[in-house]
């Protein structure tokens, strides 16, 4: 049978078959016709599709209920690509992201730089609060992967840099795979078939290994900006299995805050771990 896990990884090789041979295309005369040179892309690109249909049907026809869990962070936050607003949240479902949310730290003494139109290019991570602020356990789970091993790049904040990021970057880490896109990232298995997924992680801050149990609280790791990331800023979903390169998103809501909207900012209150 042609699993799902297959059919991703003959997308990828698809997509870089034809990036390779464009390439190629440059320095040699290929040895087929211009228009067949074009047949992968068009064959990934309907697989992409029918990937995409595939996802929304079964979400459709196997639909969870929301898993209320505790927030991810402590302090005051603002939200981004929110599934309050609308699902997909990140306007896909893969990688399990369908009710995933984006989120940065709001500090009134140092707040975030404003997205440039121009200049500054890039900026460093420390003019971000929200780098290095500790990530929390958001119930007692068991690990079942942890990685942190992805450099931390610089920011993705101006237009010049973010069309570099969306039109290169992106579509360099998407052929690389998921563990490109999310960077370092941590997993844990909440039990009832239920995992919460931490990406972009600071390289170095993993607290917590595979296999351990934590308790809801627990300091896990710290905020980064590797992988797929324009800033620092914690991606948080929850999925019905360990590996976002295959898992459907579960719903959550986080206790005393709910799923705040796109540009809403709230305060989590955190806790100290039992």
């Amino acid at each position: 049978m042609f699993s799902r896990t297959s059919a991703l990884l003959l997308h990828r090789t698809l997509w870089l078959l034809f990036v390779v041979q464009a390439l190629a295309s440059v320095a040699v005369e290929p040895p087929w016709p211009y228009w067949a040179g074009w047949l992968p892309a068009i064959a990934a690109g309907g697989l992409g599709l029918a990937l995409s249909v595939t996802a929304r049907r079964r979400i459709a026809a196997q639909p969870r209920e929301t898993v209320e869990v505790a927030p991810p962070v402590a302090g005051r936050w603002s939200a981004l690509n929110s599934p309050a607003d609308r699902t997909p949240s990140h306007g896909t479902h893969q990688y399990g992201q369908t009710y995933a949310i984006d989120i940065v730290e709001e500090d009134e003494k140092r707040p975030r730089p404003a997205f440039a139109w121009l200049w500054p290019l890039v900026r460093g991570n420390r003019h971000f609060p929200a780098f290095d602020a500790p990530l929390l356990a958001v119930a007692e789970a068991t690990v079942v992967h942890a990685e942190d091993g992805q450099r931390d790049h610089l920011s993705r904040n101006s237009l010049p840099a973010l069309v570099y990021l969306m039109l290169i970057e992106s579509s360099v880490r998407a052929l690389a795979g998921p563990r490109r896109v999310t960077g370092n990232h941590l997993v844990l298995d909440l039990g009832d078939g239920t995992y919460a997924m931490y990406a972009h992680l600071r390289r170095g801050s993993l607290a917590v290994r595979a296999g351990d149990r934590v308790v809801a609280g627990q300091e896990l790791a710290r905020c980064g900006n590797s992988g797929n990331s324009t800033e620092p800023h914690v991606h948080f979903q929850l999925m019905d299995g360990p590996d976002p390169a295959t898992a459907r998103g579960i719903p959550f809501t986080w206790h005393g805050v709910g799923v705040p909207a796109n540009g809403e900012t709230f305060t989590a209150p955190g806790y100290a771990a039992a």
